[in-house]
C-alpha cells in the first residue's frame, strides 16, 4: 500500500470509530505517528534481541496501535509475531517479519529506514 493509502485508511477509521473531525484529526495525527514509531524501534529492538517474551509484547503493542489507527492487514501481521513468540516458535523468521512491516510502518511515519 501506498503512504496516501495508508494515511486515508487511518483518517477513514479515526473519522468513523472515533468520530473525529478533520481538525482533530489533523491535531492528533503527529502524536500518533511518533507514537508509532517509537513502538516500531521497540519492535526492532526486540526481534534482534531474540528474546520471545519481549518480542511478543512488543509485537503486542504494536498490534494494539496498528488496530487503533484502522490498519487491520499490519495488526494481523503483528498479531503472527506476538502469537508466534507466545507458542515459542523459533522457526517463524522474526527479523524478516519485522524488517517488512517497519517497511509499511515507515511508508506512514515518514521515518526513516
Amino acid at each position: 500500500m501506498k503512504s496516501d493509502d495508508y494515511l486515508q485508511t487511518i483518517h477513514a477509521h479515526l473519522r468513523s470509530a472515533y468520530l473525529l473531525s478533520e481538525e482533530k484529526i489533523a491535531s492528533v495525527m503527529p502524536t500518533f505517528l511518533t507514537t508509532l514509531n517509537s513502538h516500531l524501534q521497540r519492535l526492532e529492538q526486540a526481534a534482534q534481541s531474540d528474546d520471545l517474551k519481549i518480542l511478543g509484547k512488543a509485537g503486542h503493542t504494536i498490534k494494539g496501535a496498528l488496530l487503533n489507527l484502522g490498519l487491520l492487514d499490519l495488526a494481523d501481521v503483528a498479531f503472527q509475531i506476538e502469537w508466534g513468540c507466545n507458542q515459542g516458535d523459533r522457526e517463524m523468521d522474526y527479523r524478516k517479519i519485522v524488517r517488512e512491516i517497519g517497511t509499511e510502518i515507515r511508508k506512514i511515519t515518514g521515518e526513516p529506514g
